[in-house]
């Protein structure tokens, strides 16, 4: 089982992420949806696609675009559609 924790809080946990270059992506139903808010934020991965963000918050704290994931992917990065992956000082863990 990998989780991902911020500030005491386990944000998602999955026996079935995917890691691509070293992230594990955590399928849309394994993500505690009541701590994420969408943000503005997006970039561009040049064979994933355009990437869109989540910002944590977890006890009045709040964790900048910590999380993302790809709505709509290139063909190459299909398999992680929706799939949340995180950064920012979130822990993942096995």
């Amino acid at each position: 089982m990998v989780k991902a924790i911020w500030n005491g809080a386990v944000l998602a946990e999955s026996a079935d992420t995917i890691v691509v270059e070293g992230n594990h992506y955590f399928p849309p139903e394994a993500v505690h949806r009541e701590l994420f808010v969408d943000s503005q934020t997006h970039t561009m991965c040049g064979w994933k696609g355009r990437a869109s963000y989540y910002t944590v918050r977890v006890d009045g704290q709040e964790n900048a675009d910590a999380a993302w994931y790809y709505p709509d992917p290139l063909e190459a990065a299909k398999q992680i559609k929706d799939y949340v992956a995180f950064w920012h000082g979130v822990q993942v863990v096995s």
